[in-house]
């Protein structure tokens, strides 16, 4: 009896021993299971930074700044500047090839690049121009000034002032005198007279020296580029004006080669005024040349 008694003790002993054994085990399995999860989510994944080679200590993000170039801030926009002012030839014409180009009727669609032409080959002009079109281009009309041209009247709207009354002429002297004025802050010396159309009424009428010319391209007729260049290179003699109209595109496609035929013989090129040495022109007189 007390046999059977040890047997049954011993046997509830080994029931209690393996419950035991086995929570043991669970609880220490768990731990592992909860790293394993963690590697799945929270953890970063390997990547090509963590190939062998690879510097531990240094982040992806900082690895790229090192790698990739840095693009360069963009540079501010200079500020549009206003072209250089060229400075007056000052030459002595009695001892140089002088010759004067001249420009009527303007200023026009075209007038921009015969600037940018003359401005170049820093060559001067003088520009005869029509009061009627100085409020429509007041940026080349202070131009041709900031540049170095000379500016003259060729009256308000271009009509035949041998053919008005002298109130009227006066009036056609007077609205572009103010008209230039008001842009460029000069006042015109010089004066031509539409067609050259002058007599001794009309030359009172005006008060200004009266520029006419030597050399009459006849552009306006002609617009053909090949005579304009043939007439502006081979005619023009010494101290002489030559007489354009820059309200014509082939007259202003022709300049670059006039003026180039022209250096090579030997000229150099003044505005009306330094032709005649700066001197002051008699008001009413007529200048068809030095």
């Amino acid at each position: 009896m007390v046999r059977g008694r040890s047997c049954v003790v011993f046997a509830l002993l080994g029931l209690m021993l393996a419950a035991g054994c086995g929570h043991s085990t669970t609880q220490r399995a768990e731990p592992s299971r909860t790293r394993d999860a963690g590697d799945r989510t929270g953890d970063p994944q390997p990547s090509a930074s963590t190939e062998p080679g690879h510097d531990p200590s240094t982040s992806p993000a900082s690895q790229e700044d090192e790698v990739a170039p840095q693009r360069p801030e963009p540079e501010p926009e200079p500020p549009t500047a206003e072209p250089p002012v060229l400075p007056s030839s000052r030459v002595d014409c009695s001892l140089r090839k002088c010759v004067a180009l001249t420009f009527d009727d303007g200023p026009g669609a075209y007038t921009g690049r015969l600037l940018d032409q003359l401005r170049a080959a820093h060559v001067h002009a003088t520009f005869f121009l029509l009061g009627q079109n100085v409020a429509g281009h007041r940026g080349l009309v202070r131009r041709m000034v900031e540049e170095g041209h000379e500016v003259g009247n060729h009256s308000w709207s271009h009509p035949d002032l041998t053919t008005l009354p002298s109130w009227e002429v006066r009036s056609q002297v007077r609205r572009t005198q103010q008209a230039v004025q008001d842009v460029t802050g000069v006042a015109p010396v010089l004066f031509r007279p539409p067609y050259g159309a002058v007599d001794g009424r009309v030359a009172d009428a005006v008060g200004m020296p009266m520029v006419l010319w030597s050399v009459d391209s006849l552009d306006w007729l002609h617009r053909d580029v090949r005579r304009n260049i043939i007439v502006g290179v081979r005619q023009p003699r010494r101290g002489g004006i030559v007489l354009f109209h820059d309200i014509h595109r082939p007259t202003v496609a022709a300049v670059p080669s006039v003026l180039e035929g022209l250096r090579e013989r030997g000229f150099t090129f003044v505005t009306v005024s330094e032709l005649f040495d700066g001197r002051t022109l008699t008001p009413g007189h007529r200048y068809a040349g030095r």
